[in-house]
């Protein structure tokens, strides 16, 4: 064997479990497996999983805060008309430079797998180009899928349609959507329809921008489900943000949650930026924004959450840390149940992984030997914490390590230093 991880706690509830690692792979898993491997790490009772994955990121906008100007109000539609206003002056080596760098941010947090929109208005298609080559460049260590993203919409902005499709062309592996942004609801209607039907003609997977309004009245996915229902593509469909489920009448929306369950379609989320972004035309009470997670967990839709910004014309602040994304989601939600706080590790894990369609992911026999090891005994003590990644592993391989997180105080009228585990 290459590597033998002992002593490791798994997510799935699994207690002092040995993983061995050969070509890149998990090869066993189990209690004091009889392995000797060339390297040994000793887990110490901490948790190993799988990478953490973002299936909801702008990498095209990232790390741009400031750019041409601050957005003063920070609002959804200053931030849209900040992104048209940098568009102009937008170069692939600023592009690819700041997206390599948010990379890096997210390897060193154990992010190992983004989803990005990238805006494909621009006729130049600069961001598209830039972001092919980023995810060229880190394919070593980084999973980077691409959705071809109207910003201004398919039907508003002109040539978006004839876009989308060169940059499909291009290897752009997800068709996407704003309905909600196009001219009436109408349009918003017609444009998914004529994106569903592209997609399931090419053989793609869709996500689209998805009523991220407080209108309640916006109720795109309700035409997305039935697109995907008629055109069987179940389970390749997503519907992100879909923060206008949160002022719906629960009526309505005892009839739409069967509907998309029934069409395959999964939700995702973005905790830091529906709460920051919505609710911006009320005084109070002030609604969260955010969609309705445990509902549709409970309707067995699936649910991911999506850090979606970091420094760009939308979000100040952001580091990379789906921990602290999993983190809010469950605050917001009121996920304080243990079971529903293991749904929110999940929610940034296992489940935008499965939405992705990423190969060889898990803690198994078969999978990449691509791993986490967190300085917390389980998923609710690491979303506490938001954890250290005590090491980041890439097909076997530490690509990224952490120490522990510990505290040496010397306290007036102790006896003598203490050494302790912060927050253990």
């Amino acid at each position: 064997m290459d590597v033998v991880i002992r002593n490791a706690n798994l997510a799935d509830g699994q207690h002092g479990v040995d993983v061995a690692i050969e070509q890149g792979r998990i090869a066993a898993v189990g209690p004091r497996l009889p392995l000797q491997a060339a390297q040994e790490i000793d887990a110490a009772g901490d948790l190993l999983t799988a990478p953490f994955v973002d299936a909801h990121f702008h990498m095209d906008a990232t790390l741009s805060y400031g750019l041409p100007r601050v957005n003063a109000s920070g609002t959804l539609l200053e931030g849209i008309a900040l992104w048209g206003e940098l568009k102009p002056h937008l170069t692939q080596q600023a592009l690819i430079e700041r997206a390599l760098q948010y990379c890096d941010w997210a390897v060193a947090r154990g992010l190992l797998a983004i989803r990005s929109h990238v805006d494909i208005c621009d006729d130049r298609l600069l961001a598209v180009e830039a972001l092919l080559e980023v995810k060229r460049l880190v394919a070593p260590y980084l999973d980077l899928q691409l959705v071809a993203f109207p910003q201004d919409g398919v039907l508003r902005a002109p040539n978006a349609l004839i876009n989308l499709k060169r940059a499909i062309a291009m290897g752009v592996d997800v068709v996407g959507g704003i309905p909600h942004f196009e001219r009436t609801m109408a349009e918003g209607a017609e444009s998914v329809r004529i994106l569903c039907e592209y997609a399931a003609d090419q053989g793609l997977m869709v996500d689209m921008h998805c009523d991220e309004s407080d209108d309640p009245l916006s109720r795109h996915i309700e035409t997305l489900a039935y697109q995907s229902n008629r055109l069987g593509l179940h389970g390749r469909v997503a519907g992100s943000h879909l923060t206008s489920m949160h002022s719906m009448d629960n009526y309505y929306v005892s009839k739409l949650l069967p509907l998309i369950r029934e069409a395959g379609v999964a939700a995702i989320a973005n905790p830091l930026i529906n709460i920051t972004l919505q609710g911006r035309h009320d005084s109070y009470p002030k609604r969260r924004g955010m969609t309705r997670v445990p509902e549709l967990l409970a309707a067995g839709i699936p649910v991911a959450f999506g850090h979606d910004c970091v420094m760009d014309p939308w979000y100040s602040l952001g580091s990379g840390d789906m921990l602290e994304v999993a983190h809010m989601g469950l605050h917001v939600a009121q996920m304080t149940g243990q079971d529903a706080m293991r749904e929110c590790f999940r929610a940034v894990t296992a489940t935008p992984a499965a939405i992705l369609g990423l190969e060889g992911y898990g803690v198994a026999p078969g999978c990449h030997a691509d791993l986490v090891l967190l300085d917390a005994a389980d998923p609710v003590e690491a979303i506490r914490l938001r954890a250290a990644r005590r090491l980041v592993m890439r097909r076997g391989k530490i690509i990224a390590e952490s120490p522990r997180a510990h505290a040496r105080l010397d306290l007036p009228g102790r006896p003598e230093h203490v050494n302790f585990r912060l927050g253990r």
